[in-house]
């Protein structure tokens, strides 16, 4: 006798609701709002500045303030809001593009290994457990520098070195919920593993990946920064990291060089870590809970 697939359905817990989205911005409004302000900076840069962040003039080292450079130039001429502004773009796309491969690759591995178990389960997390014991800013320092810089290149080094940790999180979700009732059922109706993992157990353990996701923005975006600030960033591309770079030699007489790009890389860092720990706050069922 089968169980009706409405049957197994009707099982299932109710996954994460974005009805929750009311008490994350309610606890974290301040840092959603620094994200998006900057990622409308970034996709709208030439509306928001009217020169070429890579283009210099004569008007070296203008301080903030000055007629027609709002926050000054740097030692060729290059407008520091132009660099800021397109500078949002790379350090946006590297976070977010990192941390959503790490993510696939992430609950993929996991997911395997939480809901098959025995060796796969084994020998998936002793290899995460490999990567994890790498320190990732010197091998995203010695890879970058044999192999040449580049955004394709550092996301795909900065995701290799990220999917660990969203691996561990996504199985341990995993084998929580693979003996739960509306799996079984979903079992008994014939569903293959991979629907049941995708429809059935992912939605209701995707609340700490989430999170986990946020945090893999902040650290992808910092460590960017930090090898572009060694010089191994892309070169045809303004960055954060690059700008600070420059700025090395000028910290006495053009303190605003560095000052500006280092506000923005610790004010996006700092609103995705908040991020992060309101979508814990507002996505842990204990925490939601005791509140």
């Amino acid at each position: 006798m089968s169980v009706p697939l409405s049957l197994a359905e009707g099982l299932s817990p109710p996954a994460p609701r974005f009805g929750t989205l009311r008490r994350v911005l309610r606890g974290s409004w301040p840092p959603f709002t620094v994200v998006i302000v900057i990622a409308l900076v970034a996709i709208f840069a030439p509306l928001v500045t009217r020169y070429d962040p890579e283009s210099g003039g004569m008007n070296a080292l203008l301080p903030p303030l000055s007629p027609g450079h709002v926050l000054g130039t740097d030692n060729i001429g290059r407008d520091i809001w132009a660099q800021l502004a397109y500078g949002a773009r790379v350090s946006l796309a590297v976070g977010i593009l990192a941390a959503l491969s790490a993510l696939s690759l992430g609950v993929l591995i996991g997911a395997a290994a939480g809901y098959f178990g025995g060796v796969a389960d084994t020998v998936l997390m002793r290899m995460a457990e490999f990567f994890q014991t790498l320190p990732r800013f010197i091998l995203a320092l010695i890879i970058v520098a044999l192999f040449g810089a580049g955004i394709g290149k550092l996301i795909f080094v900065l995701a290799i070195l990220s999917w660990p940790q969203t691996a561990r999180v996504a199985r341990v979700g995993v084998t929580s919920f693979k003996s739960a009732p509306f799996v079984d059922a979903a079992r008994v109706c014939g569903m293959p593993d991979g629907a049941i993992v995708l429809r059935e157990i992912l939605p209701n353990a995707l609340a700490p990946i989430v999170v986990v996701t946020s945090l893999d923005v902040a650290a992808a975006i910092l460590l960017e920064a930090g090898l572009s600030f060694l010089g191994l960033g892309d070169p045809n591309l303004p960055s954060w990291g690059g700008m600070l770079h420059v700025a090395q030699d000028y910290l006495h007489e053009a303190w605003w060089m560095s000052v500006f790009p280092g506000l923005a890389i610790a004010m996006t860092v700092t609103a995705f870590n908040r991020i992060g720990d309101g979508l814990n706050d507002a996505l842990n069922p204990k925490l939601r809970g005791g509140a």
